[in-house]
């Protein structure tokens, strides 16, 4: 079980999410069992619960439940629960010890099918009664004991599942055989089922050790993430190194990273430069250049050279560790359609229980013998397990965010990946989504009455401390700063500040076209020349005297780089057949034209943070599907009313906790990616789905006509379960189209 967030609600309560691990599902219908037991008990919100995972995800209102009640609430529905640390290993066991009981049942079921591929190739071969029955009794009650144990505890609690079938089924069967062997007369041999019962459960647990392996497969991404923890970290202290174990180190340590080490901590370099490969956790497929004061990553592995990193974050707060838990997550929330597959799966077994017994009466009472009503009645009850229903889903969703995970791609929820596949239009933030986010100071004029160099100290003095893009530039270009206090941010307009400066106290505000209308600043004297800058692209801002009257100071100009692969993000959505469209708080004209040259549809400018999200919200007319791209704070509300929320990891962590797709490269073209990603997925779960119900609809018809016999019926259980893991792992193929594209995006120009 791992440690809980703690989160809060939208009417103030706080809650806490527990994954808890569990023991001993077999079929769908042990999930709706299992949530149904979670939400009855009292201080639980939400619980879901995932069949592929064998996990459920908890919420509780805090303090309100503890682990224990927890683990009691599934000990009651009748499995097992444990407590686990966060993050998990799993531990790869030896084939052999999951395989013993297939391979022991497998010899002991071998022998009783040699009369039936006798008859097959012309011959009469048969095993005496009493050897028959001495192979299928420990099949039966020994390595079978285990759907009696579950069907049991599954009955117990008012329910039913795949082991009741199982159960039920073979011990007709087996009861049937052993009454007919007891109760023949004189040398007749009569028709036993001995071999039916044996190899149907040896099949059963055949077909759930190939599906336990598969599932392993699925969870891939997260063993391989885990791999990426080293366990010691070389940390210098007092001069000297000492090799320590990673939970040891403390934020401000500086850790030693020797060439070809994986970097063991979040942290900047203080020392040393080298190429790191980041490619697990990025999908950066080639190695980036570090230098000092750059950040590094935890699990990154260092190139050829040796680097100091003085730690900033460890244990959970890791970018590993939180990249780990997205995915985990993904994995463990169910999607919205498994939650009506569930509910399917829930009223499946009774239904199927009906169906078989209305198939024993229905052939009896038709005339032919009760040993035939019987066997077709068994053959109902063993060809209809919804394991394929409960694992269709949730395989493929573990299939594809795990795909995603090797990319760069982390999906925050199974809804968002779910819904992804329908974004009919994509609307992006402009800096730091489609540009740098590294603007220059390209110009600078003054009106009348100041002097350029005044223009550019007082912008400068008004933004000391400011750590926006804009404010970075005006600092670095300028010289001598005045003295500033009252300072204080507009949000989505500027910021304002008090000046002492050649003498002199002044009132100043620092920000757009916006801002210069409310103050009532006639803007007319550099109107002509601001408007050439924003028909260039450029961000320009304004600087007023509101000390008295309101006056105009000078105006200055932002350039921003466009990202080289911006224009080919855009060319693969509108290939997709998605509209796009650019929101943003610039001006007008520096919309237009990065939109023009980017080929974005519609640039919607001049929009507040607070308005972004009614912007989006208006995108939606039309019951369009809305995704929005973002990677600041002022994104975060139309992030979250966005029906799909993407965000740049190269951006703000309030981003990137609103939205519910994170790209770990601040690269557009990712989310062409991760909407292809989304199509591929559920392509696989409308497979999935598709061949699960076919299954059933066209195989109990055929059971209750007496058209299979159990032997078959159970090979094609098993056959399913692991058809449809096996369907969803082909996405572990899956390949972003942006690796296939050759044509290389030309640098842009600078704006």
């Amino acid at each position: 079980m791992s440690q809980p967030a703690t989160l809060k609600t939208d009417t103030g309560v706080e809650t806490r999410d527990w994954t808890v691990a569990i023991q001993g599902m077999t079929c769908a219908s042990c999930v709706a069992r299992i949530e149904k037991a979670l939400m009855r008990t009292p201080g639980v919100e939400a619980a879901s619960v995932n069949l592929a995972t064998e996990r459920a995800h908890v919420r509780i209102l805090q303090d309100a439940v503890t682990a224990d009640d927890l683990v009691a609430a599934i000990g009651r529905a009748g499995y097992q629960a444990e407590v686990a640390q966060e993050v998990r290993e799993d531990v790869e066991q030896p084939t052999w010890v999951e395989a013993w009981p297939v391979i022991v049942a497998a010899v002991l079921s071998m022998p009783l099918l040699i009369p039936t591929m006798a008859g097959f190739l012309g011959m009469n071969v048969a095993l005496p009664i009493w050897l028959q029955w001495l192979l299928a009794t420990p099949v039966q009650f020994w390595l079978g004991a285990r759907f009696y144990r579950a069907g049991w505890k599954a009955l117990k609690s008012g329910a039913a599942n795949m082991d009741v079938l199982v159960a039920v089924g073979t011990s007709a069967a087996y009861g049937l055989s052993t009454y007919l062997w007891l109760m023949r007369a004189g040398d007749h041999v009569p028709d036993l089922y001995f071999d039916a019962a044996a190899v149907v459960i040896t099949l059963i647990l055949l077909g759930k050790w190939l599906e336990s392996r598969a599932k392993r497969q699925t969870t891939a991404a997260i063993r391989a993430l885990n791999a990426l923890r080293p366990e010691t970290a070389r940390v210098l202290r007092d001069g000297l190194e000492h090799d320590i174990r990673v939970a040891a180190i403390k934020v401000g340590d500086v850790v030693v990273v020797r060439p070809g080490d994986r970097v063991p901590v979040d942290g900047l370099i203080v020392f040393g430069t080298s190429y790191l490969d980041e490619s697990l956790l990025t999908g950066e497929s080639l190695p980036v250049v570090k230098t000092p004061g750059e950040q590094v990553i935890g699990g990154a592995i260092n190139g050829d050279g040796l680097l100091r990193v003085e730690t900033t974050a460890i244990g959970a707060e890791t970018t590993l560790a939180r990249i780990i838990r997205l995915v985990e997550n993904a994995q463990t929330v169910k999607a919205p359609i498994q939650r009506l597959v569930d509910r399917v799966a829930a009223v499946f077994v009774p239904i199927v229980l009906g169906v078989a017994a209305v198939t024993l009466v229905g052939w009896w009472l038709g005339g032919r013998s009760i040993e035939y009503a019987i066997i077709n009645a068994v053959t109902v009850l063993i060809i209809a397990c919804p394991c394929s229903l409960g694992l269709a889903t949730p395989t493929a969703i573990m299939a594809g965010t795990g795909a995603g995970a090797r990319r760069g791609i982390l999906i925050k929820d199974a809804e968002a990946l779910e819904v992804a596949h329908r974004i009919t239009v994509v609307a992006f933030d402009k800096t730091g989504t489609l540009t740098e986010g590294k603007p220059e100071l390209l110009a600078h004029v003054a009106a009348a009455g100041a002097t350029e160099e005044e223009v550019l100290t007082l912008a400068a003095s008004i933004q000391t401390g400011s750590s926006h893009p804009l404010a970075s530039a005006v600092l670095t270009a300028a010289g001598e700063l005045a003295v500033a206090d009252r300072v204080r941010a507009l949000p989505g307009r500027g910021m304002a500040a008090h000046l002492t400066h050649a003498g002199m106290t002044r009132d100043l505000q620092l920000g757009n076209a916006r801002l210069m209308d409310e103050l009532r600043v006639d803007m007319a004297p550099l109107i002509a020349v601001a408007s050439d800058w924003e028909r260039a692209g450029n961000t320009v801002s304004w600087l007023a005297d509101v000390t008295a009257a309101p006056r105009l100071v000078g105006a200055l100009a932002f350039g921003d780089t466009v990202k080289d692969t911006a224009r080919d993000a855009v060319k693969r959505l509108r290939a997709l057949h998605i509209d796009t469209v650019m929101v943003t708080g610039d001006n007008q004209g520096s919309a237009n034209a990065v939109a023009s040259e980017l080929g974005i549809q519609q640039a919607i400018a001049n929009v507040l943070p607070e308005d972004k999200a009614r912007t989006v919200n208006s995108l939606k007319a039309g019951n369009r599907v809305v995704a929005m791209v973002g990677d600041g704070v002022n994104d975060a509300p139309a992030l979250a009313a966005a029906d799909v929320g993407i965000a740049m990891a190269t951006g703000t962590d309030v981003a990137m906790h609103t939205a519910g797709i994170t790209l770990m490269r601040g690269d557009p073209s990712l989310v062409a990616d991760a909407i292809d990603l989304s199509r591929h997925t559920w392509n696989k779960i409308r497979q999935n789905l598709f061949w699960a119900f076919a299954y059933n609809v066209i195989g109990i018809p055929l059971a209750a006509l007496g058209l299979l016999n159990p032997v078959i019926a159970g090979a094609a259980m098993a056959a399913s379960s692991v058809s449809v893991i096996g369907n969803a792992l082909l996405l572990k193929r899956w390949r972003p189209p942006s690796e296939a594209t050759t044509e290389r995006v030309s640098p842009s120009r600078r704006h």
